[in-house]
């Protein structure tokens, strides 16, 4: 018979002293990721564009109990905005690249400027940050690299084609540069949630109650049995329950994974390969 919940003992993560540089992580799933590594301990960095919001996010971490939080307000999706956060911080242990845009936007409308900004945010931010960490990774033969992808890069949504083609970047980025970590302790993988309630999403839900005068739960039951009708969970996921998974992930425990594009998609995608 199992102890009760608060009585058994809690999993060591092994990540205390571990520091962490986490892109786009003043609010959603980004910020969920900070909180929880600095929960285990770890050095966190905390990146936005503005710091005004960087410096919110930071107050906020450390009224939550978080002893080890820095900030970085920097443009990370530009190479000037990633020379500026290289140097300022020129070596971590945990990387994870997971600043993102998206847009629905019919596919004859999304313009060449619109692919390009989507390309520089979602998968140039990651290249660069992992061109500029993984060597020092390899050299102190100890490190973890996590993209922060999307089932929407398996099954392309049709409402934002650039936003999954992007997210499908990710995956073989990721995969590409764990193959050249062969018979070291850096991993880099790739991790794809389902539908999520970040802030631009429950924004967009929001939006969309106001315009169809139904309320954001009746939104959330439509969008699941007409746009996502094959997930399992039905609902918008938590950021938690993804950086619950990304912790795991960025530990020493998870040694053995590599390469690998870690499904937290709530059953979206059908596929058991």
């Amino acid at each position: 018979m199992l102890a009760p919940l608060a009585s058994q003992k809690r999993m060591d993560l092994q990540l205390t002293g571990k520091r962490a540089l986490v892109s786009g992580s003043t609010a959603g799933i980004g910020y969920a990721i900070a909180e929880a590594l600095a929960g285990e301990g770890v050095h966190v960095i905390v990146s936005g564009r503005t710091k005004e919001r960087v410096d919110a996010a930071v107050t906020k971490l450390q009224k939550s109990g978080a002893r080890e939080v820095k900030g970085l307000p920097a443009d990370l999706t530009t190479a000037e905005g990633t020379r500026e956060a290289t140097t300022r911080y020129p070596d971590v242990d945990i990387l994870v690249n997971n600043l993102g845009i998206f847009e629905p936007k019919p596919f004859e409308e999304i313009s060449d400027e619109d692919w390009f900004r989507f390309f520089e945010a979602n998968v140039m931010s990651g290249v660069r940050l992992s061109r500029h960490y993984l060597p020092r990774m390899k050299q102190r033969n100890w490190g973890r690299i996590l993209f922060i992808s999307s089932e929407s890069g398996l099954q392309i949504p049709v409402e934002m084609i650039h936003y999954g083609v992007t997210k499908t970047a990710q995956i073989a980025v990721a995969r590409g540069i764990a193959e050249t970590t062969t018979g070291t302790n850096v991993t880099v993988n790739s991790v794809l949630p389902g539908p999520t309630a970040s802030e631009g999403v429950a924004d967009f839900v929001n939006q969309l109650a106001h315009q169809a005068n139904k309320s954001s739960a009746e939104i959330e039951k439509d969008f699941f049995q007409y746009q996502r009708p094959t997930s399992i969970l039905k609902r918008f996921e938590k950021p938690e329950e993804i950086a619950a998974a990304v912790v795991f992930l960025a530990s020493p425990l998870a040694s053995a994974i590599n390469g690998a594009a870690v499904r937290v998609d709530g059953g979206v995608v059908r596929s058991i390969s």
